[in-house]
């Protein structure tokens, strides 16, 4: 790609994190046996002018296996609503370039992405916004977002990497603000267990290269999603969703029995789980 066609990105800490994944999940896509065809990721790491691996260090290959796996968890949840919403409304919080759209889109749904404004304006950069597809820059605590939410052919939520980066009492304030506003639809969303979350606050965790996460204040045991119906009444049901099986000894044999193992379940780095509204 020629020079002229590279867009500079320059992130703040936080958001800077949306570019590790996306570096993952395009490391992923670029695999002769990939778990996750993402082409749409590979085009962007290739247009930014980013230096990926002097920031993060080279790609950890179980880590973006596992980043990857996670994603595929959100598109089959997304594309279950969509079997039975063809019409209707998917709204991204904070995906960052999260290149869903372009994996599992049918053509008739309507997708609405809430971004910091710096996010924003590089993902409309890259990503411009079409008649079915636009971002709102804001943060996604600034609750006006809902009022641009279609919710006539139904709405399902998304929030990947985003939820662990709020406190406690935000998490819980945008969890019954989503109950209340959108009844019947549902969230999607990931957590990290607590122990890893204290690490991060504790400044323990990150890369070999050096790299350090933002802290992440809000922490969930698998064993403790039940807690996430106390948010607000209309919370009707909260499951976990289970990774697809992927590929070696880790995420093709291990990790499905982690999930039947009790004593063992909060070891696992992150969960992804679905939280009904009435």
């Amino acid at each position: 790609m020629a020079d002229q066609d590279k867009v500079t990105v320059r992130l703040s800490s936080l958001p800077e994190t949306l570019l590790w994944n996306l570096y993952h999940r395009a490391y992923e896509a670029r695999q002769p046996r990939t778990v996750l065809h993402d082409p749409m990721a590979i085009e962007l790491v290739d247009r930014l002018d980013f230096p990926f691996e002097k920031t993060f260090g080279p790609p950890h290959p179980l880590l973006a296996q596992g980043q990857a796996l996670r994603v595929r968890t959100f598109d089959a949840a997304v594309q279950s609503f969509l079997a039975d919403h063809p019409t209707g409304t998917v709204v991204n919080l904070a995906e960052g370039l999260e290149t869903q759209f372009w994996r599992i889109d049918n053509g008739r749904a309507h997708w609405l992405g809430v971004e910091l404004p710096e996010t924003a304006e590089l993902r409309r950069a890259l990503l411009p916004d079409t008649e079915r597809r636009r971002t709102l820059a804001q943060s996604v605590l600034d609750l006006s977002w809902m009022d641009e939410v279609d919710t006539e052919g139904g709405v399902l939520l998304t929030a990947q990497g985003l939820l662990m980066y709020l406190r406690p009492p935000q998490v819980r304030e945008l969890i019954a603000a989503c109950a209340e506003r959108f009844r019947g639809g549902a969230l999607v969303f990931d957590a990290v267990p607590r122990w890893l979350s204290a690490g991060t606050q504790r400044g323990e965790k990150r890369p070999a290269s050096g790299y350090r996460m933002p802290g992440m204040p809000w922490g969930l045991n698998a064993g403790e999603l039940a807690k996430v119906r106390t948010a607000h009444p209309g919370v009707v049901d909260v499951r976990e969703l289970h990774l697809p099986r992927g590929r070696g000894p880790y995420f093709g044999a291990l990790t499905p029995v982690l999930y039947r193992l009790p004593a063992l379940r909060n070891m696992r780095p992150t969960m992804t789980a679905i939280a009904r509204f009435a």
